[in-house]
């Protein structure tokens, strides 16, 4: 039986666009009332505009663990449950191989990728163990499980890293409530893909994940009653380019 949302709180990072936005909308649509949070505050409106349930914007750096402490301070006091956490928030960088990539962009996508989710579910697990019951769901990647001179050094490491965390939550406390799910997508058309050192036509994008299928998916890991977790969601396009590449059809 699927899990009734209404009145319950989402905490949304990366709300402002591509799979947090789209997060938003789909739970908002469901009942749930969602915090949308980001760094881009215009973004952030024009997510409150698509939804159709209650919603707060919070506008907040992830990669500061003082504004995300501060954030998770408020939201307890307006909202006194968050029910869901859903990192969505997320970089890569265009010069991120060995023989380009430098130390403070190195820097950038671990402080954001890993150290930012972390400051993130530290601040709500107190919140959910009071409640004995929460979900969180860290958007990782299909580079959070396999190795790719693609996604870059960086933005791989940070994502193995991510995978390894999520799981160590469940570890510790499940005997309380609280469950973790690693949302492994593989290539998902939205705005991170302009990051890529080689562009992508308009054709290839059309052939990936697109932020609804992760909305969906999103939705689906909420509803699912409190007594099961799903510690990792692996989920890819049928027309996978890794491997049309394998076959010699198409050069990544």
């Amino acid at each position: 039986m699927k899990r009734d949302l209404k009145n319950k709180t989402a905490w949304i990072t990366g709300a402002g666009s591509g799979i947090g936005q789209n997060a938003a909308i789909r739970l908002s649509a469901l009942g749930m009332k969602v915090i949308l949070s980001g760094r881009n505050l215009k973004s952030l409106k024009e997510t409150s505009l698509s939804c159709s349930n209650d919603n707060v914007i919070k506008v907040c750096d992830i990669s500061n663990k003082v504004s995300v402490k501060q954030i998770s301070l408020e939201i307890e006091k307006e909202f006194e449950n968050v029910d869901v956490l859903i990192n969505c928030a997320g970089i890569n960088i265009e010069n991120r191989d060995w023989d380009s990539i430098n130390e403070n962009d190195w820097d950038e996508v671990i402080q954001t990728n890993i150290s930012g989710l972390f400051y993130c579910c530290r601040a709500v697990i107190p919140i959910m163990k009071k409640n004995m019951d929460g979900l969180i769901i860290n958007v990782s990647s299909w580079s959070g499980n396999h190795v790719s001179l693609l996604s870059g050094v960086s933005y791989t490491s940070s994502k193995h890293a991510l995978n390894a965390m999520t799981e160590t939550i469940n570890m510790k406390y499940c005997n309380v409530g609280i469950r973790a799910c690693a949302l492994c997508p593989g290539e998902v058309a939205t705005p991170i893909l302009d990051k890529r050192p080689k562009k992508l036509t308009q054709e290839q994008k059309s052939k990936m994940l697109q932020p609804d299928d992760l909305g969906e998916t999103i939705a689906f890991l909420c509803q699912m009653p409190k007594h099961v977790c799903v510690n990792e969601i692996t989920i890819s396009p049928t027309w996978h380019r890794r491997y049309i590449a394998g076959l010699g059809i198409e050069k990544l």
